[in-house]
């Protein structure tokens, strides 16, 4: 097998690319799984009306950044309707009533975005000012935008990490993780500080939406394989850590992503071309489940699991 280095170097950056967007989903993810003890199934539907709302308000205005402010505002807005009037009676249920409800929310909002913008797929264009490359070694070039997400992604972890570790929302937070009897006890505005928390989640998942459409189809469903991810990655971080969540993502996004363009070419250094043609996608795809059964063999809450009584 011969492959160039930066091609290695390539795919490693795209690697981390993905990683960071899968932070972005999985951070909200696991701050409401950890904390509000809620599975939401249909956390991906932000991500897919992140990237719906971002591209419609891009062709319209012509702008990027206006695009980009306008999924935001309008996934958290849709997010924090979502919540007040379906996520509010399910926090005392089971979490089967909150798989099924949140599931229902999953194909109701897949289908209402095909009602809206049609069952053809959005693209929205790389911005002209980030439509270049930067050379990251001599001869090894390498897209200005993605780099442009891996920034923004590693700017949104610092933020969230300032953000628990330092203001007194964030005391509320890991305090609510640790005894959210206790919290309420005491007189804090649980309910409050759980529109918050997913309302800060469907910001994020809005804002990996926003980053995606430029690079992926915008298409009804889009946000369920992205979901999947973002669950093995809280999975193997451990439910309920910022720290874990951004790991795990890079890791799992880096796993992904040399399994399906290393795999094969490997593979075929020693068995018939046919042979790796089938067995590469097929084993590249299985290779985040493995790592994630490895993973929990060794440490069943997860690489960072946090301080729960």
């Amino acid at each position: 097998m011969n492959i160039n280095i930066f091609f290695l170097l390539e795919q490693l950056l795209n690697g981390v690319q993905f990683g960071v967007m899968l932070f972005l989903i999985s951070a909200g993810l696991t701050l409401v799984f950890g904390i509000m003890n809620l599975i939401n199934l249909a956390h991906g539907v932000l991500y897919m009306l992140g990237a719906y709302i971002c591209a419609s308000v891009i062709q319209a205005s012509g702008s990027f950044l206006v695009g980009v402010a306008a999924a935001i505002v309008g996934s958290l807005a849709a997010g924090i309707v979502i919540e007040l009037v379906t996520f509010r009676p399910l926090y005392r249920r089971t979490h089967l009533d909150q798989v099924l409800v949140t599931f229902g929310l999953t194909l109701f909002f897949n289908e209402l975005v095909r009602i809206i913008w049609g069952p053809t797929a959005l693209y929205a264009a790389v911005p002209a000012a980030l439509s270049g490359q930067i050379d990251i070694l001599p001869g090894a070039p390498y897209p200005t935008y993605r780099l442009v997400i891996i920034g923004t992604g590693i700017l949104a972890a610092v933020f969230l990490y300032a953000l628990v570790s330092y203001t007194r929302i964030g005391m509320l937070i890991r305090a609510g993780a640790s005894n959210r009897v206790m919290v309420e006890a005491l007189g804090v505005n649980i309910k409050l500080l759980y529109t918050f928390i997913f309302g800060l989640g469907a910001a994020l998942a809005a804002l990996a939406g926003a980053l995606a459409g430029p690079i992926l189809a915008i298409e009804s469903g889009m946000g369920n394989g992205m979901l999947i991810l973002a669950l093995v990655v809280i999975v193997i971080g451990g439910i309920g850590s910022i720290r874990g969540a951004f790991i795990a993502s890079i890791l799992v996004g880096t796993v992904d992503t040399l399994g399906r363009t290393m795999l094969r070419p490997l593979f075929a250094t020693f068995l018939s071309q046919a042979t790796a043609d089938q067995a590469g996608p097929a084993i590249a795809s299985m290779l985040i489940y493995l790592l994630m059964a490895f993973i929990l063999f060794f440490r069943p809450q997860g690489l960072f699991p946090p301080r729960i009584r």
